[in-house]
C-alpha cells in the first residue's frame, strides 16, 4: 500500500497549521512542510516546536525553492533545525549557490528533479552532475516536471532507473504548461502509469496538487490510480 500524504503549500499557501488540520482530517499519515518562499522559512523554523506532528509516520521539509544567495548562509543555519530531527530535507539544486555548504547534511538533503523554468535539473545527466557532488544526497522525484521536460516519460524512466538507491520521496501533481502544479488529469495518470513499475511500494508520495479539501479523496484515488493502475482495476471490478 502506498503511503500518501500531502504538501501543506499545496493546500493552504503559507498557513502550515491549516494544511496540517487539512491532512489530519483525511487521517494521513504522511506530510510535507512547505516554506516554498524565501520569507516563509524563519516563520515555519520557529514553529516547529508548536505544531501537532505526533500522528505523523513520515515527515519532510521543503525549503524555498528559490533564494538569494546572500540568504543562503542563513537558511543553511536554520535548516540544521530541521536535520536535528531527522527529517528528509527537500531542496532544488538551483537555490544551492556554495553546493559542499550543504554536504552536512548527508543523505537527508533530497535534491528534486526540476521543470522547465529551471537552468538546472531536469534530466539523468544534471542529476548525476549534481550527486557527483554531493555523493550521499538522495532524490525526491517529481513525476509532474518529469513529465513536463519529456511527455514520453522516457527521462523519467531514465532518472528512476539510473538513481533508483537514492529515491526518498515522490512529488505527484499535474503540471501546467505555467509550471504551476493542478489536480491530475486522466493524460498525467496514464503517462505517470508508464513508469509506475519503477518506483517501490514503500517511497512515500506526497501530493502538490492544489486542491480544496472536499477534493483531497479523489486527488488520492488519482494517484493511486497512476502509480498503482493494477491494483486500481482490481478495486474497480469489486
Amino acid at each position: 500500500m502506498r503511503h500518501i500524504g500531502f504538501s501543506t503549500g499545496a493546500l493552504a499557501r503559507a498557513d502550515v497549521h491549516r494544511g496540517l488540520e487539512m491532512v489530519q482530517r483525511q487521517s494521513l499519515r504522511v506530510v510535507e512542510l512547505s516554506a516554498l518562499r524565501q520569507n516563509e522559512l524563519l516563520p515555519l523554523i520557529q514553529q516547529l516546536d508548536h505544531l501537532n506532528l505526533r500522528n505523523f509516520e513520515y515527515i519532510s521539509f521543503h525549503a524555498p525553492s528559490s533564494m538569494e544567495p546572500g540568504f543562503e548562509p542563513t537558511a543553511l543555519k536554520l535548516l540544521e533545525r530541521v536535520k536535528a530531527r531527522g527529517w528528509p530535507l527537500i531542496v532544488h539544486p538551483d537555490a544551492m549557490y556554495n553546493i559542499q555548504d550543504w554536504a552536512g547534511f548527508g543523505e537527508l538533503l533530497c535534491i528534486e528533479n526540476m521543470d522547465k523554468r529551471k537552468p538546472v535539473g531536469q534530466t539523468a545527466a544534471d542529476l548525476g552532475r549534481i550527486f557527483a557532488e554531493l555523493p550521499a544526497a538522495s532524490l525526491c522525484f517529481d513525476l509532474g516536471h518529469a513529465r513536463q521536460i519529456d511527455p514520453t516519460m522516457s527521462e523519467a524512466a531514465l532518472i528512476l532507473t539510473q538513481f533508483k538507491s537514492r529515491l526518498k520521496q515522490l512529488h505527484v501533481s499535474e503540471v501546467n504548461s505555467q509550471s504551476k502544479h493542478d489536480p491530475l488529469t486522466l493524460e498525467a495518470i496514464m503517462a505517470f502509469q508508464r513508469v509506475s513499475s519503477l518506483i517501490p511500494q514503500d517511497v512515500p508520495v506526497i501530493l502538490e496538487s492544489r486542491v480544496d479539501e472536499s477534493h483531497m479523496k479523489a486527488e488520492i484515488a488519482n494517484t493511486l490510480s497512476a502509480l498503482d493502475p493494477a491494483a486500481a482495476l482490481s478495486i474497480a471490478g469489486d
